[in-house]
C-alpha cells in the first residue's frame, strides 16, 4: 500500500480519504481484514499515532469496525459503502464547479466537454485492453 502525502492535510485525514478511495474502486471488500494499526504505519512510513488516529476516525465514521481482539475489517453496511463513494463524487463536482464558474462557462457547453472527454478517455482504457 503507497499514499503520495501533501504538506497541506493532515496525515491522519490523508489515510481516510486513501481507504474511502480503495473503497469506493471495490479494492476493499465489505468484510475485508485491513493491516493492523502497527502494519500501516510500517508500510506508509508514518507515526504509530497517526495511524491510530486514522483507524479511531474511520470506526467514528463507521468505516471499518473492530471487534474484540480481532484484525480491523471494512464495514459490511451498504448505507455507508454507498454514501462513500457518493461523498468522493460530490467532493469532486464541487471542485470542478467551482473552477468552471470562475470562468463563466455555459452549463451546456461544459457537460459537452465533460462527455466529449469521458468518451475518449474511455475509448482509450478499452484500446489498452
Amino acid at each position: 500500500m503507497t499514499v503520495k502525502f501533501n504538506n497541506r492535510d493532515p496525515v491522519y485525514v490523508q489515510v481516510i480519504r486513501h481507504f474511502k478511495e480503495q473503497i469506493a474502486k471495490g479494492y476493499f471488500e465489505p468484510g475485508q481484514e485491513i493491516p493492523s494499526r502497527r502494519e500501516l504505519a510500517n508500510q506508509l512510513k508514518i507515526n504509530p499515532n497517526t495511524a491510530q488516529r486514522a483507524y479511531k476516525e474511520m470506526e467514528e465514521q463507521g468505516l471499518i469496525f473492530t471487534e474484540g481482539n480481532m484484525p480491523s475489517c471494512i464495514t459490511k453496511d451498504e448505507t455507508v459503502l454507498k454514501s462513500v463513494r457518493e461523498e468522493l463524487i460530490v467532493e469532486a463536482v464541487d471542485l470542478f464547479l467551482g473552477s468552471i464558474k470562475s470562468i463563466d462557462v455555459p452549463l451546456s457547453e461544459v457537460l459537452e466537454l465533460v462527455k466529449k472527454k469521458h468518451d475518449a478517455e474511455s475509448g482509450e482504457a478499452e484500446e489498452s485492453i
